[in-house]
């Protein structure tokens, strides 16, 4: 599996805010989104930093070390990699409560307390670089069909990432593809790499949220750690 770190901070973001966690980020996402906060984690590169392919038990042994009972697994996306699997069997054997974070692109059977699925709109189709890119990512990013999936088999929160105001028609659109949501498990998150942001853009996101029963969703590890790699 390729790893390209393994760290302890809080989950800023979601349900379980707040929660002390283990980190494992993966390599690897086949989506391009025009605001990724990861890109470092999209391919291996030399710019990614330093990683290390790791078999599952080799991994769990890692996560071991940190002796916290929360791990996230998280990427790029985690559901692409061949060992997700076995993975997650294995740190449910060690009673880890596990959280994956997934884009909602790919469907694997693996074993998580959360499912954190964050569908992309088209506000993250690229806008620079080749047309292909742009075409391909916005045909792969749109899968309500794995998505309903998930929801149907796991405890889920779906978190998607508002920019603009008519963002929000989209998220209404999008839920319409799929049945049985939860109201309170549908979660905006403002796009934002700074908490002035954030808050500016929480003006018109938590009215709408509080008229569906959605959930606002901010970035608290803005708040508490800046704008960081590794937190």
């Amino acid at each position: 599996m390729q790893v390209l770190e393994i760290f302890q901070s809080r989950q800023g973001e979601g349900l379980w805010t707040g929660q002390p966690c283990v980190f494992v980020r993966f390599f690897g996402c086949s989506l391009r989104c025009r605001f990724c906060d990861t890109v470092y984690a999209r391919d291996p590169s030399a710019d990614s930093g330093v990683g290390a392919d790791l078999a599952p038990e080799e991994l769990t042994g890692r996560i071991l070390l940190l002796d916290i009972p929360h791990v996230v697994l998280t990427g790029g996306d985690p559901m692409i990699a061949d060992e997700i699997v076995p993975l997650t069997k294995l740190l449910k054997e060690y009673d880890y409560q596990i959280t994956i974070e997934t884009s909602g692109i790919v469907f694997q059977p693996v074993v998580c307390d959360l499912m954190s699925i964050s569908p992309k709109l088209r506000n993250t189709v690229p806008i620079d670089g080749a047309p292909e890119i742009a075409q391909q990512h916005d045909q792969d990013r749109f899968k309500p069909e794995i998505v309903q999936q998930l929801i149907l088999r796991y405890n889920y929160q779906l978190k998607f990432v508002v920019d603009a105001e008519e963002d929000l028609h989209e998220v209404e659109d999008y839920l319409t593809h799929l049945h049985g949501v939860v109201p309170s498990k549908v979660l905006l998150m403002p796009q934002a790499t700074d908490v002035e942001t954030m808050h500016q853009k929480a003006k018109w996101i938590e009215p709408f949220c509080n008229g569906k029963g959605f959930r606002y969703c901010p970035r608290m590890q803005l708040v508490w750690y800046g704008n960081k790699r590794r937190t």
